[in-house]
Formats: structure tokens, sequence, C-alpha cells
């Protein structure tokens, strides 16, 4: 097949401990899933059905084990938040899959930074608009290398962490989450069919803030690794 235009490289993360690589499909991110982050942006944390929100493939920043790698300052925001995710990579497709056999459908599992331009995001959510401007942009989902499931387990607890400068930033537990990883895939997979490819940033917890150029972020997740990045 010829195209009329140069097509665009197909977007994708390392997997950890070898030379393969996961290609990225779909980025869906889940919108407050931590209680307490729910209540520091000024919303009820009850167990309401969790909402979506997605990024573009191309949005991912490749991070390799043990290095930093500079994420530019995005423009048209004088906000630019940090937020440490669970990230999970989906490895079977499927369609109102059981929140039983969700597990099934997990290929692995990675660390990701949902970064935000909160002004812009605050803007268009108090006007009943989407957050595209404020969630979706260039740059906007470093993500270290996948962990496979059959190498890490399927992650239930642990500690989930960000600190800037050195400094800790955000703090909590996977066992925090409102909505679990299978519970979470369960009500996705009601609104699309999920594929192999696909990534899942699952919410992050309280603390998220605001960073300028020079700083530099670290988060983890136990079991998976460091995520490092410089606002370059």
């Amino acid at each position: 097949m010829s195209y009329v235009v140069p097509p665009a490289p197909q977007a994708s993360v390392p997997v950890a401990g070898c030379a393969d690589s996961f290609p990225v499909r779909r980025i869906y991110c889940v919108g407050r899933n931590y209680a307490a982050h729910a209540r520091e942006m000024g919303s009820d944390p009850d167990r309401e059905p969790p909402f979506f929100f997605c990024k573009p493939a191309d949005a991912v920043v490749p991070v390799a084990a043990n290095t930093t790698r500079e994420v530019a300052y995005p423009p048209q925001t004088a906000n630019y938040h940090h937020e440490v995710e669970l990230v999970v990579a989906i490895g079977k497709g499927g369609s109102n899959i059981a929140g039983s056999e969700a597990n099934e459908h997990v290929w692995g599992y990675a660390v990701g930074f949902d970064m935000t331009r909160r002004d812009l995001q605050f803007a268009l959510r108090d006007k009943g608009r989407p957050w595209e401007l404020g969630k979706a942009f260039d740059q906007s989902a470093p993500i270290t290398p996948i962990v496979p499931a059959s190498l890490c387990g399927h992650l239930q607890a642990g500690r989930i962490w960000l600190t800037v400068n050195g400094q800790t930033k955000q703090e909590g537990d996977l066992s925090d989450l409102i909505w679990s990883v299978p519970e979470t895939i369960a009500h996705l997979s009601k609104y699309f069919e999920l594929q192999p490819g696909d990534l899942i940033f699952t919410g992050t917890p309280e603390g998220v803030g605001a960073v300028i150029k020079g700083d530099l972020l670290v988060g983890g997740v136990d079991g998976l690794g460091e995520l490092s990045i410089r606002i370059a």
C-alpha cells in the first residue's frame, strides 16, 4: 500500500529485560481513582462509576531503566503538573470482560506520569468542554519499560510515589485505588473493545502539583522500578 504522506512511526515502549518492544495502540486514563486525590481536585470520592479520557499513542515518552530523560515544558500553560500512575499494558483484547477474567488480558505493568496542563484542564472543565488541551499534548505520557505480568505478578498492593528534586510529593498504595485494575478493565471494556497494545493509566494518589523547568521528577511503584525525567 502506498500513502499520500509518510505514515507516522509505530509508537512503542521497551519491555524490561529484553530487546523487544510493546506497540502502543491507544492510551486510556482513569480520572480521580484515589479518594484523597479526588478530594484535592474538589470532587466527591464516593464509588461512582469510573470515567476515562484518552491520550494519543505518540504522547508516550519511553524512559530506559536507570536513566533520566528530558521532557519539554509544554506551551500555553503556567501550571504544569505531575501525576504518577500504575500503567497496565493489555495483551489480549475483548469486550464486556468479566472482572474475574480481567487479569487474563493484562500483558504487563509499568510506571507512568500523566503530565497535565492543569490551568487548561480546569478552564475546559469549568466550561463543560473536553480535556484534550490539558491532557493529550506532546510528551504527556512518560513511561518506564513494561514488566511482563509473568515476572511481576498482578499488582494489587504496593507503594506508589513521586519526588520532585528529592522531596516526596506523592505517596500512596495501589490498594487505595477506588476501582481496582480488574474492575477498571471490566468497566472500560463495556464501552470500547480493548485490543493488544492498549495502555491504561490507572489514576494518581494525592499530592499533585506544579513543576518548572529544571525540576527532576522521580516516581516509582513497588516491583516496577523508577521513572525519572527532567523538565527541559
